[in-house]
């Protein structure tokens, strides 16, 4: 990768998760250890295998949107909207339609989704199919606004328009690392020279009957139905699946020197980014991590950066078996004897896995941790598996000066990516 050695910093972070709207109730409750899984509120979820998930209490209208933009688009995009919304304001930058303070065609917009408008097509089938009664549909039922829902764009361009971001504009969908992919996209842009600022994150809502069913169909998701707040268990030897969750993260992504000359805050520097694929199974993984570990190594060289001074792991942690194991044997692989002491921890014991959307909520709980000497723990972590035998900070936050952390991520499809944040005192210009 050709790069002008510009430095990439996050100065603004916008968060809408389970249990929390914001990103200072979000942090407030990840560090409290409370976990937001419930017994699924949406639809009837009786005839499902799985019938919890961590839900949003989301309102378009309540959060600022309008009532046509809460009209023409679906649940996720509407997240993101609010999401953004928070971070732009974060940041201090002035963005929209008729503000010159920053030029438009240097502001991009990368926006992650795994499963895009997924509650839209549902419900705007049941709608033209009258609830699966017709084969041949009746468009005249369906919404003039249902191309939107077809198309994964529709995010990107929402976020671009709303803030009047004319450079490069991108959707990723790279399974459940998009979020991640969709930052490190964001940061390489600005490191090749491309944009002064990149609004980046990602958006999932995939609560619906039809996700569901994808994932009970593969014994995906967590069958432990009685006990709601304590479904997600990642790590722990009781583990048996992950939850679904939903949510949205947005970060605003900025060239250093670029935030210096306005004075603006920073959270820490994102220092590399690396993301590699298995090439071996749509869902299955192998038990070495190698490919993990390979694109934590990467991303650590990107950034200049020894294994020895990662001092926390935000793991993708998601509650299965082999991804557990997988993961753990990655970090082992890639840090060496120095994975012992690191601190590691799934926020998924929390706010669920959304899918696309939980790697740019991991990255912003990642650049708290960094900005504010705090590793939120592992939910629900009570019984040691022998095969995941890291330091996964169990059941309560710990104070912790974290000069770097990672961020790391495992998708359907195999893909593996690793994201490096470092503390913006670690290294003068």
């Amino acid at each position: 990768m050709t790069t002008t050695g510009c430095r990439v910093v996050i100065t603004g972070i916008g968060v809408v998760a389970p249990g929390s709207m914001g990103r200072e109730g979000f942090w407030e409750m990840i560090t409290a250890g409370r976990t937001a899984t419930r017994r699924i509120t949406f639809f009837d979820p009786s005839r499902f295998r799985s019938q919890v998930a961590a839900e949003v209490d989301f309102d378009g209208r309540k959060l600022g949107l309008t009532a046509h933009e809460v009209f023409r688009n679906d649940r996720f995009v509407q997240m993101a909207m609010v999401a953004a919304d928070e971070a732009v304001a974060d940041s201090g930058l002035a963005l929209g339609a008729g503000v010159e303070a920053t030029d438009p065609d240097r502001v991009g917009v990368v926006l992650g989704s795994a499963v895009g408008a997924t509650m839209r097509l549902e419900d705007e089938y049941v709608a033209v199919s009258d609830a699966g009664t017709h084969w041949l549909v009746d468009p005249q039922y369906a919404s003039r606004f249902l191309h939107h829902a077809l198309v994964p764009s529709c995010g990107a361009t929402e976020l671009a328009v709303r803030f009047g971001a004319s450079g490069p504009a991108t959707v990723v969908s790279t399974g459940c690392t998009s979020g991640i992919d969709a930052v490190g996209y964001g940061s390489q842009l600005i490191e090749d020279g491309d944009a002064d600022v990149v609004i980046a994150g990602a958006s999932d809502a995939p609560i619906s009957p039809i996700s569901m069913a994808c994932f009970d169909t593969i014994r995906a998701t967590t069958g432990n139905n009685d006990d709601p707040a304590h479904a997600a268990r990642p790590f722990d030897a009781r583990r048996d699946g992950f939850v679904m969750g939903e949510g949205s993260a947005v970060l605003v992504l900025e060239e250093l020197e670029h935030a210096r000359r306005r004075g603006a805050e920073v959270y820490c520097e994102v220092s590399g980014y690396a993301n590699r694929c298995n090439a071996h199974h749509m869902t299955g993984l192998r038990p070495d991590g190698v490919e993990m570990a390979e694109a934590i190594r990467l991303a650590l060289d990107h950034g200049r950066i020894d294994a020895d001074e990662v001092g926390y792991v935000n793991a993708h942690g998601s509650g299965t078996k082999q991804n557990d194991r997988h993961e753990t044997a990655a970090v082992k692989l890639s840090l060496g004897p120095t994975a012992q002491q690191v601190s590691m921890s799934s926020i998924k014991s929390m706010i669920g896995h959304s899918l696309g959307a939980i790697g740019s909520i991991e990255i912003a709980a990642t650049a708290l941790a960094v900005q504010r000497g705090v590793v939120p723990p592992t939910a629900n972590y009570e019984v040691p598996d022998p095969e995941c035998d890291l330091d996964y900070v169990p059941n309560t936050a710990r104070e912790q000066k974290v000069d770097v952390a990672l961020s790391v991520g495992s998708g359907f499809g195999g893909f593996q990516s690793a994201i490096v944040l470092a503390h913006p005192t670690r290294r003068t210009p």
